[in-house]
């Protein structure tokens, strides 16, 4: 036994002087990485135990969603005795699951270009022209096409070309412009802003407010612009009642959403009443009825222009669909120093679209309007040159008029339509004016849209053939002194403001008519 131990530490004294004999290098070498051992294995340690942290919230998280959806489909149950949590040992926040990508809406060759873009805001630029080719029984095409971008003449017509701009301006406001270009009977060319508004976004109550200048909500067609409209025309009776230009003007209007379980909503305009673009009422560019239009200032909120609205809809089946609206416009008129203009309205709007449509075709429309206008005209003295002074009577006169179209898109990108319209007006004193005229007429359409070959995302081409037949019939009353009256000077008779104005004339004992194509049917 003694001698084995004196073997081993023999051995190991030999061994001892074998490392001591080493070089000083490979024992550097071998500490450097006994060190760098060391160091990863305390770094594999701490991210063992961040895993078993993480796997422990992940356990929670697992739980407290397994309690909220029992508390939502069980019936609820007396709560435990509340025991103090443990306290969540210190740790990195769950990671958070990425939101899902929302699916992109598939290409519209019609949708406006974004130009500018960001978390809050945004501004889409789109270009709208308008051009018409056509060709009339009568020379004078302004005397059955006497709206603001009607085809004017015999040929080419250029009647609306418009830039739209409309985009997010904060959180709370969405504004929109629309500047208007377009070519006159003279080829002279015509700027207007046509709109320019600010529409809130974030209104409690399910109210929304817009104000600036903007087409009056009364009805259908006046909110559309004319690139939007299914004939090349507008309508006899809206003409008649708001004018060549549409019933517009700068204003507020503030409306409010249903809570229903249909679609319901109520609106109030507030707007100005004086101009041409407010045609029916302090309008000191026009002559209606034979009264020579007066001078009217505002005096109280009485002289403005109100016009309150309401639109339902209903779904009659799942390929049936109703909407329905009533409409209302009142203000003073300038044909007296205490008239007014009462205009009231009534719309009806019907589709068809199969559950089995592709693309929106096929599909079936039917869209009708009726107005009636009470309008005070003001006592007046009517002068013409060579004929007897006639003193027309303060009276209350009415007109009315209706249109009804029927579209059916019977393929991809191809429209079928037909329309007629029916305006007739009271018999007053000076019933040989243009606005009590009865008018009949009936349009057929025929339209197609598709995209341009250019690589714009927002351009389309959208072809209108239109035929067009007009019937009328004045009412000459019992004065022989206006009703033998036959406008003979060439700048009588519509349009005649702009005529004189072209050739330095204005004559006030005239009518003055600034692109007065809606009323003398």
């Amino acid at each position: 036994m003694g001698k084995v131990s004196r073997r081993v530490g023999m051995a190991i004294a030999v061994l001892a002087l074998g490392v001591a004999a080493l070089p000083r290098g490979v024992r550097a070498e071998n500490e450097e990485l006994r060190r760098e051992l060391e160091a990863m294995r305390k770094q594999l340690k701490q991210m063992q135990e961040q895993l078993e942290k993480q796997a422990e919230i992940n356990q929670k998280q697992e739980e407290l969603i397994r309690k909220l959806t029992a508390q939502t489909t069980a019936p609820p149950a007396p709560a435990p005795a509340p025991a103090a949590a443990p306290p969540s040992p210190p740790s990195q926040p769950a990671p958070s699951a990425p939101a899902p990508e929302k699916p992109r809406e598939p290409w519209s060759p019609t949708q406006p270009i974004t130009i500018l873009s960001g978390a809050r805001g945004y501004l889409n630029l789109s270009f709208d022209a308008l051009m018409d080719f056509g060709w009339s029984t009568t020379p004078d095409v302004t005397t059955i096409e006497r709206g603001d971008h009607d085809p004017l003449q015999r040929g080419f017509t250029l009647p609306n070309e418009e830039i739209f701009l409309d985009g997010a301006v904060d959180p709370y406001f969405k504004g929109v412009a629309d500047l208007v270009f377009k070519l006159d009977e003279n080829n002279e060319t015509e700027v207007e802003l046509e709109e320019v508004y600010l529409t809130t976004t974030a209104l409690p109550w399910n109210l929304q407010a817009k104000g600036g200048q903007f087409f009056t909500e009364f009805g259908r067609i006046n909110q559309q612009h004319p690139h939007a409209w299914d004939f090349v025309d507008q309508p006899l009776v809206i003409g008649r009642m708001f004018g060549p230009e549409g019933l517009r003007n700068p204003g507020a209007r503030l409306s409010w959403l249903a809570p229903t379980p249909f679609y319901s909503e109520a609106f109030l305009t507030v707007q100005n009443s004086h101009g041409g673009t407010a045609f029916s009422f302090r309008n000191a560019d026009e002559e209606l009825f034979g009264r020579p239009p007066l001078e009217r200032r505002v005096r109280n909120p009485g002289d403005l222009l109100y016009a309150p609205r309401y639109a339902a809809s209903f779904d009659l089946t799942d390929s049936q669909t109703v909407v329905a609206g009533l409409s209302g416009a009142f203000a003073p008129n300038a044909s007296g120093p205490n008239t007014r203009t009462q205009i009231y309205g009534g719309d009806l709007y019907w589709k068809w679209k199969p559950p089995w449509q592709a693309g929106g075709f096929p599909f079936a429309s039917w869209q009708t309007e009726a107005l009636g206008r009470r309008y005070e005209a003001g006592a007046a003295t009517l002068e013409r040159p060579g004929l007897p002074t006639v003193a027309l009577p303060r009276e209350t006169l009415f007109d009315w008029g209706v249109y009804s179209q029927v579209l059916y898109g019977f393929t991809q990108r191809w429209v079928a339509g037909l329309r007629g319209d029916w305006v007739s007006g009271d018999r007053g004193a000076n019933s040989r004016s243009s606005d009590s005229s009865t008018t009949m007429t009936t349009a057929s359409s025929l339209a197609m849209t598709a995209p341009c070959g250019c690589r714009s995302s927002s351009c389309s081409a959208r072809t209108r053939l239109t035929s067009s037949n007009e019937r009328e019939r004045r009412h000459h009353g019992n004065d022989p002194t206006i009703a033998q009256h036959e406008p003979s000077d060439p700048l009588d008779g519509p349009r005649a403001w702009g005529r004189r104005q072209a050739q330095g004339r204005r004559d006030h004992s005239r009518p003055r008519r600034r692109r007065a194509r809606c009323r003398g049917r």
